[in-house]
């Protein structure tokens, strides 16, 4: 296949056993996650050349305010990891092809007219600012509106409220801002210099401004948001945004002219690496949050999911998110564990996997504890960001391994709660393709396939979103085609309900539901307090 844009460039290699010269083509992909980010590069196959992660830090400012430096964070782990990856592969720049981007999605990065950040970037669904705003969209227009023109409901994963809020709250930045972008956008740019945005990041986080009917901007909601003129240009993840510039090229290592495409959302490029991107499919995304996409061949609209065209054409997604899921177990590590954790430092093994040992002597129920995830407030199906964890059940007998066994039960019943949803829609099969660092707990991916009932499939590289956006990045370049994932990346594993746990679990579940129900009154008035306490002490 030709190349569909950039500098075209051979690279030859001698094969010393055939005497052939040999085409050394790679594919690198890049994904920025809530507090790690991660690169790859691939050869022609899908096979692993070279591997990175960074950590980074993730600011909350006061209660529900949660920012990254797009500069600092993004944009350094970016040049980090590319340039590290190139040291460890031994890679030339001139042998990667294409670069794929993701990352957390949707961001709200505003920018002046270059691009420079001219504050730090609100994140997604677990920044909750925006409550008024959205409450002021809502009296405007009202629910239905928004469902039946982009396809979704105002909530905190809703890009719109937020930059109404920077409007209402910071106008000196409102006034300059030229551009308005999310996080992959903004990479994007960095490389390529032009501001674009992928059809799903739009229509999925990008509520109220984009609709879903026309598939583009809409027009009369940006004008009302003051924001016309200032939001990306649109496109599928597989296209090419443009080329790496000399100044990106310098900055970064790369190669100038090097093709990099479009861009999307981590969830979506993740789903992709494990070949879940295709209508029929159910993936589930385990991260510092959990993401489950279900992907059609038409658009449906639920009230309490997230609906949007998905990575290609004539593809749809009904997906939904979870506020915290791994992120509890790394609070969990840090608060409860300390000890566990130094201990796992000093033997060089993984602190997590010590604690699901520990957690595996812990029968199924946790002798009736029971847990709340909504450490983060909730996201779907039930939209709630005064939603708070709880823990439910304590005796005396109860040690902290339950507390961290219920913790991992709390985020089965909740994915239990969005799959419950997407079962309403048909063609979901008994069986999800699961992906994300949570793969690597045997235990707790055990337990979500007791509590859910589900079968889950498991693929042998679990990278992540990075591989996708190779594989997206690859697609760009216009030297890859869509079924080769099946060839790059084949099943591993399966997990199975165990049909004993899942009796108890179903039995549980019932109790996991009325807790939220009937705690959510006081949840909300103690959400009221906490914030006009945080406002007296500002």
């Amino acid at each position: 296949m030709s190349r569909s844009c950039g500098t075209l460039r051979q690279i030859y290699v001698l094969n010393v056993s055939t005497g052939k010269i040999m085409k050394k083509r790679y594919y690198m992909g890049i994904d920025i996650g809530t507090s790690q980010s991660k690169g790859v590069v691939v050869d022609r196959q899908g096979r692993i050349a070279a591997f990175k992660a960074v950590d980074h830090d993730t600011v909350s400012i006061r209660q529900g305010f949660f920012e990254h430096d797009p500069e600092k964070v993004w944009f350094h782990d970016l040049v980090y990891l590319i340039r590290a990856l190139l040291k460890e592969g031994g890679i030339r720049s001139e042998e990667v092809i294409s670069v794929g981007i993701s990352a957390i999605g949707p961001c709200v990065v505003m920018t002046d007219q270059e691009g420079k950040p001219l504050r730090d970037a609100i994140l997604y669904g677990i920044d909750t600012r925006a409550e008024k705003e959205i409450q002021l969209l809502n009296q405007r227009y009202g629910q239905e509106y928004f469902i039946s023109k982009c396809g979704n409901s105002l909530s905190s994963q809703s890009a719109g409220p937020k930059i109404l809020w920077v409007r209402r709250n910071e106008p000196e930045v409102f006034c300059r801002t030229k551009m308005i972008m999310t996080a992959a956008s903004y990479l994007v740019f960095r490389l390529t210099g032009r501001n674009v945005m992928d059809y799903y990041t739009a229509c999925a986080g990008y509520t109220p401004l984009f609709s879903c009917e026309d598939m583009c901007w809409d027009v009369e909601m940006c004008r009302e948001l003051g924001c016309a003129g200032m939001l990306p240009e649109l496109m599928w993840s597989d296209m090419p945004a443009g080329t790496v510039t000399r100044k990106a090229a310098e900055l970064t290592g790369l190669f100038e002219g090097t093709v990099v495409n479009a861009g999307t959302s981590d969830a979506a490029a993740e789903a992709v690496s494990v070949g879940a991107a295709e209508p029929g499919k159910t993936f589930l995304m385990m991260g510092s949050t959990a993401f489950i996409i279900k992907v059609m061949d038409r658009m449906e609209r639920d009230v309490r999911m997230w609906s949007a065209p998905f990575v290609f054409p004539g593809t749809y997604s009904l997906s939904g998110g979870m506020s915290a899921s791994g992120s509890l177990t790394k609070w969990f590590l840090e608060e409860m564990a300390p000890d566990v954790q130094k201990e796992a430092r000093q033997e060089g093994v993984n602190a997590y996997e010590r604690l699901s040992k520990m957690a595996e002597k812990i029968p199924p129920g946790c002798g009736g504890l029971l847990a709340l995830p909504y450490f983060c407030g909730e996201r779907t199906p039930i939209f709630d960001s005064s939603a708070k964890g709880v823990f439910f059940g304590l005796n005396l007998n109860h040690t902290r391994m339950h507390l961290y066994r219920a913790l991992i039960e709390g985020v089965g019943s909740g994915i239990r709660d969005n799959l419950n949803v997407l079962d309403c829609y048909g063609d979901l099969y008994d069986e999800i393709v699961t992906a994300g660092g949570g793969c690597r707990n045997r235990l707790w991916l055990q337990i979500i396939s007791d509590i859910t009932g589900k079968s889950q499939a498991l693929k042998e590289i679990t990278v992540g979103a990075a591989y996708g956006d190779a594989f997206l990045g690859g697609l760009a370049s216009g030297e890859i085609d869509r079924e080769e994932i099946e060839e790059w990346n084949r099943e591993e594993a399966r997990i199975v309900p165990d049909e004993s746990a899942r009796t108890i679990y179903d039995r549980w579940y019932d109790i996991y539901k009325g807790i939220y129900t009937s705690t959510k009154e006081y949840m909300e008035e103690l959400d009221r307090i906490t914030k006009d306490e945080k406002e007296e002490n500002l």
